[in-house]
């Protein structure tokens, strides 16, 4: 078995949203959804550009879909080759060098290709398509630049200029922020043929039109750049430029370089899993959509919760980032974990200003964050399916989770690797506005000395308006402690951190700090048992087949006030168990055993964040089998395009890069049991039956290694 290919028999038109996403190519720059060539927007073709957004009338702000450069189709005898009439089909995903292809047999013709987004230079895409004839006739190939763009809540590209000549060009704007958006093509062909050129409303094209002999094959390479006025001043000249020099070098040398990079990401991150061939796939698939969405053509940009597969979720940034793409990164490409984190401290401003809207000091962190840190999630997140009006949601009001998790990562970063640079860059200052958030946000009382949270959503977004979720009041004492931590990691360095306190007016809440730290109320526990939030334990004890035996319609909403789940102990994802994998030191095996056995049953796991939480405490406390099955959960989300595809009608399919992390996690944090504690590099093998040796680098605290796991015992190796 190939554990480096996805490979598809067969085309079903309504599985393309699903089959878009699981054969995805992507460079962090853009990403190229896996559909064939002459694919319209029925089918769901996107190129999708990471930073890029736009709002169209009062629809949701999405990231932008750019002009389809790679765009082909092919006629015979002025017949449309399509999906439609094709005999076979194979579609493969080589996730070793991300390499999309295809074969299509039609009655009169096959048509093979094989593209890819150039990892060696972002703006890039080329794609090597050959027809082979079964019978005489008349090709027509049109290939060039659609317009016929898919958007969600588009469309967002307006006033387009076509351009024609050796290269095709097409330029256009948004509509929001008038940012320039352009697409270059030029081709090279093995033949001599008629060619005829043409613009429309549909896009710029050359027409290629040839008499052909049964037997013959044509062969068309096409280079394709993509450019915005976010990278340069005139992105059509830019991408006129990318295409033509890519065309001078060659598709075999474009590929080249493209797979070389690729083999130095694999180099830095793989995992080898052997023992079982289908685990080894998932999680070479999962490590494939993480990496090839990696923003490595930036150094202060983060990933979308649903990468670049399309526009779901607003191509926002969420804790997804910091608690489930992070560690992956700041264990094997350092410099990636510290561009995720260099978005959060260079939108610390938009932070600022929402915990100001709100009422409070400090930092509030977007949920949903876009550019600048600008908040893109909506008071109604959730259509009804039965009204098919708007639900009022408090994700963006409540969540105030988020804060803790940004100065959690950045903690991490800085235990992990020893590093200084990103606190002293302002990744110091976020983590003290952080605290001096929750020290705004704290619910004191006359009559107590305890302190509450109220009013907040944990990561079981099930149940709305709570007060002292579990999780949040943990991780705001873990943001507290941090804070406090930092005067001692700039020891060395007084004169410069009280100079920032100083700066930031801190004396007072400096003050305040180890009080609240002490004084934040602690859940209620029972028989061993944490409460996740106030009055959970009084909520009616029921099964998970009980509240979907109440559903009307599978796409309700399970959440919110009128949500079949609102009212019982059912819960989205790992809530507390989430706490206690990211905080492990501060619980006994004893206590996560307890509050795994009460509450995995109790967790619906409709979310792709959820398994992968409940797989690492399983590890620790030896119930190895079900952290295999959720490890396989996990891992294989992408290579069967699992998931939840709709939450009430709003559509949420995509990629899942927090599975995809998670599956990492599992392997190494869970199976290997890799710890970096007080500077040290530890493991902790706990290797299920299925698999018989895990081997995979990590880079931690400025040097290289390998570990090596089996069920005799494991070795770190420095090189």
């Amino acid at each position: 078995m190939n554990t480096w290919l996805l490979q598809q028999e067969g085309f079903n038109k309504t599985n393309a949203a699903v089959d878009g996403s699981r054969f995805l190519c992507s460079n962090g720059y853009l990403g190229l959804r896996g559909m064939p060539e002459e694919a319209a927007s029925g089918l769901f073709p996107a190129i999708t550009l990471a930073g890029v957004y736009d709002q169209f009338a009062d629809r949701w702000r999405e990231p932008v879909n750019a002009p389809n450069c790679l765009y082909i189709q092919a006629s015979l005898d002025g017949r449309s080759l399509s999906m439609e009439e094709a005999q076979g089909h194979c579609a493969k995903l080589d996730y070793r060098h991300g390499i999309y292809s295809r074969e299509t047999r039609f009655g009169q013709a096959c048509i093979s290709s094989r593209r890819f987004v150039s990892m060696a230079s972002p703006h890039l895409l080329a794609d090597e398509y050959r027809i082979t004839f079964l019978k005489a006739g008349v090709v027509t190939l049109k290939a060039g630049i659609s317009t016929d763009i898919w958007d969600i809540n588009g469309p967002h590209l307006f006033n387009f200029q076509h351009r024609t000549g050796d290269v095709l060009v097409t330029a256009c704007l948004t509509g929001q922020k008038k940012i320039a958006v352009a697409a270059a093509q030029c081709v090279q062909t093995d033949f001599d043929a008629e060619e005829s050129q043409s613009e429309d409303a549909a896009g710029v094209f050359r027409t290629i039109k040839k008499t052909v002999q049964a037997g013959e094959t044509l062969t068309l390479r096409v280079f394709s750049g993509v450019y915005t006025s976010l990278d340069t001043s005139d992105p059509a000249q830019a991408a006129l430029v990318c295409s033509q020099q890519a065309r001078a070098a060659g598709f075999s040398a474009c590929l080249q370089a493209h797979t070389g990079a690729w083999e130095e990401i694999w180099t830095r991150s793989e995992i080898a899993l052997e023992g079982d061939d289908d685990a080894a796939l998932a999680l070479h698939a999962s490590q494939y959509h993480l990496n090839c969405v990696a923003p490595r053509h930036a150094r202060n940009m983060s990933i979308p919760a649903r990468g670049l597969s399309g526009q779901t979720y607003k191509g926002a940034i969420f804790w997804d980032s910091e608690v489930f793409f992070f560690p992956m990164f700041v264990y094997t490409q350092p410099e990636i974990a510290k561009s995720l984190l260099h978005y959060r401290v260079e939108t610390l401003q938009g932070a600022l200003k929402k915990a100001a809207e709100y009422g409070f000091r400090g930092a509030f962190y977007a949920w949903e964050s876009q550019e600048g840190g600008e908040e893109g999630c909506t008071n109604f997140n959730v259509v009804d399916v039965f009204t098919h009006r708007p639900v009022r949601t408090y994700f963006r009001d409540k969540q105030i989770h988020i804060s803790a998790d940004i100065a959690y990562a950045l903690r991490n970063y800085y235990d992990i690797t020893g590093d200084r640079t990103l606190l002293k860059d302002g990744g110091a200052k976020a983590i003290l506005e952080c605290a001096r958030f929750y020290l705004s946000r704290a619910n004191a009382h006359l009559d107590s000395d305890m302190v509450d949270f109220a009013d907040v959503i944990g990561p079981d977004e099930y149940h709305e308006r709570i007060t002292n979720n579990a999780f949040t009041n943990q991780m705001i004492r873990h943001t507290l402690e941090s804070a406090l931590l930092l005067k001692e990691i700039f020891a060395d360095q007084q004169a410069w951190f009280a100079e920032l306190l100083q700066e930031m007016d801190y004396e007072q809440d400096w003050a305040l700090l180890s009080d609240l730290y002490c004084r934040i109320r602690p859940p209620r526990e029972r028989d061993g048992v944490m409460e996740q939030f106030d009055g959970y334990f009084d909520l009616e004890d029921c099964t998970l087949s009980d509240v979907r035996g109440r559903l009307c319609d599978p796409r309700e909403y399970w959440g919110g006030d009128h949500g079949v789940a609102g009212t019982t102990q059912i819960i989205k994802q790992a809530d507390v168990i989430a706490l206690m994998a990211m905080l492990p030191e501060r619980f006994t095996d004893e206590q996560v055993a307890a509050n795994w056995a009460y509450y995995e049953p109790r967790t619906e796991h409709g979310s792709s964040l959820s398994a992968c939480m409940y797989a690492l405490t399983a590890c620790r406390i030896g119930r190895l089998e079900e952290a295999w099955t959720l490890f396989m959960k996990t891992a294989r989300i992408d290579v069967l395009g699992g998931g939840k595809q709709w939450a009430g009608e709003i559509y949420i399919g995509g990629t899942h890069p927090a599975s995809n992390g998670g599956a990492w996690m599992i392997a190494a944090l869970g199976f290997a049991g890799l710890q970096m504690r007080g500077g040290k590099l530890s493991i902790h093998p706990r290797l299920p039956r299925q698999i018989t040796r895990l081997s995979f680098p990590v880079t931690a605290a400025g040097k290289n290694y390998r570990i090596e796991v089996t069920h005799a015992g494991g070795t770190i190796t420095g090189l």
